[in-house]
C-alpha cells in the first residue's frame, strides 16, 4: 500500500468544505433504522434562526456532536436530528430588523408571509454555519418549528393537554411586556439591577393625621387599592380597619392587618395596586376588592390616572414625584440600586396587567414535576438541583399565549353567540382558526365563530421536540424515517441557563401527556465567557463571532478548545487555547508524513509472532487511554478523554515511541525483518486508533488522513463509520513496566544532554540504568546514542 499525506502542510481551509461535501453526499450521517440495531436519540436543540451563528452555539453544539459521533463509533445507529427554531418573538424581531417594518403596524397575514419568505432565503446560510463547525446531523431532512409538521404536532399536544384539563384559559393579572406587547412566563423573566429611589409619601387618615408609606413605584399611586400592615406592628395596629386617602388621586382605601408585612421595610407600611407584583395580585383576590389597571398595554397611563393620562411609566414617575414635592406630600427621595423583573428578550421592566390568557398548569403538580425529572439521569448530577428549584420557586402556571402575529396558532374557536370555546378535533389539525371554521356546530346550535387571535408561546412548540423527530403524529411526509417507539431518546443536550425552560417544559409536556420522561440522559453545557471571564453581550464589545474564527483557525481547532470545558462549566474564550488546538492538527499531520513514509508498501495483516518489547509497552499504553477515554465518554465527560487522548499522543506516541521505533525503521537491515514488521505493524495500527480516538473531537483533520491512507485497506466509507476497539491485541502489564522505566532513563538521558548543551543525537559514553532494561537494550542504545550500557540499581550518564 503505498503512503500518501504529501503535502508538507494540511490546507484547512480547502480541505473542511470538501470533508464536509464529502461526508453529505455519502450520507454518512443519514439515519437509516435497521432492525436489530440499537438506536442512540438525539433531541437535538433547535437553535432561533437570528442571522448567523454565535460563539455559545459553535461551544455547545461541538460538545453534544462529541457525543453523537462518539456514539456512532461504539456502533450504534445514530438519529441526530436538526431543526430551527423559527416562530415567535425571536423571529419576528430579525424579521422587523431586516426588512425594516414593525409587525404591530402590518396586516397580519402580510406579515406572517413576509417571515415564511424571508426564513426561506436565510435558513440555508445559517444551517451552514453549523456544517461549518462539523456537525454530523442529519441535515437530509431538517424541520422548522413553523413547518405544517409541527405546527400539527404543538397543536395536537394542545388539544390532547386541553381534553387532559390541564390547559385552561382565564383573564387575570399577568406578567406583561410593554416594549413587546405580550403576555409572558416566569421562565422569560431575568434580573437586572437598576438605579431607582426610595420614596417616603404622605397619606392622610380620615381623621386628618398622615401615615408615610416608602415605595419605589409612585406611578401606582392610582392603582392603589388598599394597604396593609403587620397586625402586631404596634405603631399601626390601632389603625386597622380605618380608612386613608392616597394623595394626588384621592381615592378611599382601607387598612388592613397582613402577616406579609415586613415591619422592617421601609416604614412597614404596604400599599397595595393592582398591580405591582405577585403579593399584590394575591391581595387583591385575598380582600375581593375592585382592582383599579392604570397601565394600557403599551405602557402608558390611563384615564385613571387623571391629568397624568398618556404618560409613560417612567415619565409618569417623575412627574408625580415632582407634584407631591411641589405640594408638600413628599417627605424623603433616598437613592438606591435595586433588581427588578426585565422581559429578558428585551430588558423591559414586566408589568402585571389582566388581560385573557392560556395557561398550563404547573403549581397543582409540583411535586409530581419534581419526581418526574429526577428520573432522568443529570449529567452533571448537580444540575438536577437547578431544576428541582425553579419548580419550588415557581408562583405561576405556565402561560403559552402570546399577542404576537408570527407563531403556531391556537385550534380554538369562540362561539359569537354564546362565547363557549370550541377546540378542533384532531383530524382537522393543523389549523389557522383565523382562516378556517369550525366543522362542527356550538353546542348552543350556532355556527357563528372566532378565531383566537393569540399563537402560542415559542417554548409551547419546542418543548415538544421529541414528539416532532419522532412523528408522534404518523405523518407520511415527514422527513425522518422514526417512529415513536424510540421514545424516550437517548439523549437531550442543552445549556444550562434553558434548564428552567426547555428542559422543564419538554418534562412537563411528556409527563402529561404520556406519564413518562422524554429522554433517558440530559446533558447540560455551559457558556462561552470573555477572556475576563465576563458573559458576552453586543452592548460590552465583547462578543466574539464565530466566522472570525473560524477563518483564522480550523474548525477542529475550535472544538479542540470547546473540548476543553467540564461538564456544566462556563469557558473563558482564550485564543491560546484555539492555539493549542491548531498545533494538534498540526502535529497530527506531521506525525502521518512521518508514519506513513514508512508504510510504503506495507500490507496490514495480523502479526505473526509476538512484537518488539517496546511495541507491546505502546499498545498497553494505547489500551491504558482507550479504557480512560471510553469511560470518560460514557459519562458524557468529554474534557476528560481529550485530556487522556493528548497525553498518549503527544508524550507517549510523539515524543517517546516515535524517536525509539526510528532506528528499527531506518536502519531494517541492521535491526532485521522482525524488528522491522514489527515497527511498522505497530505504527500503521497505533496511528489508525490514534485517529479513531481523536474523531470525535477533530472530525476533519482524521478523516483526511483516513481517506488518504487508512481507506484503501478498510471497509467503511468514513473513519466516523469505523468502531472504537473495545482492547488492542497486545497488553502486557510486566512490560508496561519495563517501557515506563525505558522512558524515564530517556527523559534522564535528554535532561543530562540538554545540561551539557550537546545535541540530542549527542553520543553516551556511558550510560547506567536499571537490569530490567537489558530486554530492550538494542532500542535504549538506539535511541539514546549509548556506546556502552552497564546494568545496575541507578540511572547515569557519562558524556
Amino acid at each position: 500500500m503505498e503512503a500518501a499525506v504529501k503535502e508538507k502542510t494540511y490546507d484547512y481551509k480547502e480541505a473542511e468544505p470538501r470533508i464536509q461535501q464529502f461526508w453529505e453526499k455519502n450520507k454518512i450521517y443519514v439515519f437509516k433504522p435497521n432492525k436489530g440495531e440499537t438506536v442512540y436519540s438525539i433531541d437535538t436543540p433547535p437553535p432561533t434562526v437570528s442571522g448567523k451563528m454565535h460563539i455559545g452555539h459553535a461551544f455547545s453544539y461541538s460538545q453534544q456532536d462529541f457525543i453523537a459521533r462518539y456514539q456512532r463509533m461504539q456502533g450504534k445507529n445514530v438519529f441526530y436530528p436538526f431543526g430551527t427554531d423559527d416562530n415567535g418573538l425571536p423571529t419576528e424581531r430579525l424579521i422587523e430588523k431586516l426588512k425594516n417594518v414593525k409587525s404591530t403596524k402590518m396586516n397580519r397575514s402580510a406579515f406572517v408571509e413576509l417571515c415564511n419568505t424571508t426564513l426561506l432565503d436565510i435558513k440555508p446560510a445559517f444551517v451552514n454555519d453549523w456544517k461549518r463547525i462539523g456537525m454530523s446531523c442529519d441535515f437530509s431532512a431538517t424541520y422548522s418549528t413553523i413547518d405544517p409538521h409541527c405546527v400539527q404536532t404543538s397543536q395536537a399536544s394542545f388539544v390532547d393537554l386541553y381534553n387532559k384539563q390541564k390547559i385552561y384559559r382565564k383573564a387575570d393579572a399577568t406578567m406583561w411586556c410593554v416594549q413587546c406587547q405580550t403576555a409572558i412566563a416566569q421562565a422569560d423573566l431575568e434580573d437586572k439591577q437598576q438605579d431607582s429611589t426610595f420614596n417616603d409619601i404622605r397619606f392622610t387618615l380620615e381623621d386628618g393625621t398622615s401615615l408615610t408609606i416608602a415605595t419605589t413605584r409612585p406611578e401606582m399611586l392610582a392603582a392603589c387599592v388598599c394597604i396593609h400592615v403587620h397586625p402586631n406592628d404596634v405603631r399601626y395596629k390601632k389603625l386597622i380597619g380605618k380608612k386613608a386617602v392616597v394623595p394626588l388621586f384621592k381615592q378611599n382605601i382601607m387598612i388592613f392587618g397582613d402577616e406579609g408585612v415586613d415591619p422592617e421595610k421601609g416604614s412597614g407600611v404596604l400599599m397595595i395596586c393592582s398591580y405591582g407584583d405577585k403579593f399584590d395580585v394575591e391581595a387583591v383576590k385575598k380582600r375581593a376588592l375592585e382592582p383599579r389597571t392604570v397601565f394600557t398595554l403599551d405602557g402608558k397611563l390611563n384615564k385613571l390616572a387623571g391629568t397624568y393620562e398618556g404618560l409613560a411609566i417612567k415619565d409618569a414617575r417623575k412627574a408625580i414625584l415632582d407634584d407631591l414635592d411641589k405640594a408638600g406630600l413628599l417627605l424623603a427621595k433616598k437613592p438606591i440600586k435595586h433588581t427588578v423583573n426585565v422581559h429578558e428578550r428585551c430588558g423591559t421592566e414586566i408589568e402585571f396587567l389582566s388581560t385573557p390568557q392560556w395557561f398550563i398548569k404547573i403549581l397543582d403538580y409540583k411535586n409530581e414535576l419534581i419526581t418526574a425529572g429526577k428520573k432522568v439521569n443529570w449529567y452533571p448530577a448537580a444540575m438536577y438541583l437547578r431544576y428541582k428549584h425553579w419548580i419550588e420557586g415557581l408562583q405561576w402556571d405556565w402561560c403559552i399565549s402570546r399577542q404576537r402575529h408570527f407563531g403556531v396558532p391556537f385550534p380554538v374557536w369562540y362561539c359569537a353567540k354564546c362565547a363557549n370555546i370550541l377546540v378542533a378535533d384532531l383530524k382537522e389539525l393543523p389549523v389557522d382558526p383565523l382562516v378556517t371554521k369550525p366543522k362542527k356546530k356550538c353546542s348552543c346550535g350556532s355556527t357563528s365563530f372566532a378565531g383566537e387571535k393569540d399563537v402560542m408561546d415559542t417554548w409551547a412548540t419546542s418543548s415538544v421536540s421529541p414528539f416532532i423527530v419522532l412523528n408522534w403524529i404518523k405523518n407520511k411526509k415527514f422527513g425522518y424515517k422514526t417512529d415513536f417507539t424510540m421514545h424516550p431518546m437517548s439523549l437531550r443536550p442543552q445549556a444550562h441557563d434553558i434548564i428552567r425552560t426547555w428542559a422543564f417544559y419538554t418534562i412537563v409536556k411528556d409527563y402529561y401527556q404520556f406519564g413518562d420522561i422524554p429522554w433517558n440522559d440530559i446533558v447540560i453545557s455551559g457558556h462561552v465567557l470573555d477572556p475576563k471571564g465576563e458573559s458576552m453581550h453586543k452592548s460590552k464589545g465583547n462578543v466574539v463571532e464565530p466566522a472570525t474564527v473560524l477563518e483564522k483557525y480550523p474548525a477542529d481547532a475550535f472544538r479542540y478548545y470547546a473540548a476543553g470545558s467540564k461538564l456544566g462549566d462556563d469557558l473563558r474564550y482564550l485564543e491560546k487555547e484555539l492555539v493549542s488546538g491548531q498545533k494538534t492538527v498540526t502535529k497530527l499531520w506531521n506525525a502521518a508524513r512521518f508514519s506513513l513514509t514508512h508504510l510504503n508498501g506495507y500490507k496490514p495483516h495480523p502479526f505473526k509472532g509476538t512484537p518488539e518489547a517496546m511495541d507491546i509497552w505502546i499498545f498497553t499504553k494505547l489500551d491504558h487511554a482507550l479504557a480512560e477515554a471510553r469511560n470518560a465518554f460514557t459519562q458524557y465527560e468529554y474534557s476528560k478523554a481529550k485530556a487522556a487522548i493528548d497525553y498518549f499522543f503527544w508524550h507517549d506516541f510523539c515524543d517517546n515511541y516515535l524517536e525509539i521505533c526510528k532506528d528499527r525503521l531506518y536502519n531494517k537491515e541492521q535491526r532485521g525483518k522482525h524488528a522491522y514488521a514489527s515497527a511498522q505493524y505497530t505504527l500503521y495500527t497505533i496511528f489508525y486508533t490514534i485517529l479513531q480516538l481523536y474523531a470525535p473531537i477533530m472530525p476533519h483533520i482524521t478523516e483526511e488522513l483516513y481517506q488518504e491512507y487508512y481507506k484503501t485497506t478498510k471497509k467503511d466509507a468514513s473513519l466516523h463509520l469505523t468502531i472504537w476497539p473495545s482492547a488492542l491485541l497486545h497488553h502486557d502489564e510486566k512490560l508496561l513496566e519495563t517501557g515506563n522505566i525505558f522512558v524515564d532513563a530517556l527523559t534522564y538521558v535528554r535532561q543530562e544532554k540538554s545540561k551539557a548543551q550537546l545535541s540530542m543525537k549527542a553520543p553516551v559514553k556511558e550510560l547506567h540504568c536499571p537490569e530490567v532494561l537489558q530486554s530492550v537494550e538494542a532500542d535504549l542504545k538506539a535511541v539514546t546514542n549509548a556506546v556502552k550500557i552497564i546494568y545496575g540499581d541507578t540511572t547515569a550518564v557519562i558524556l
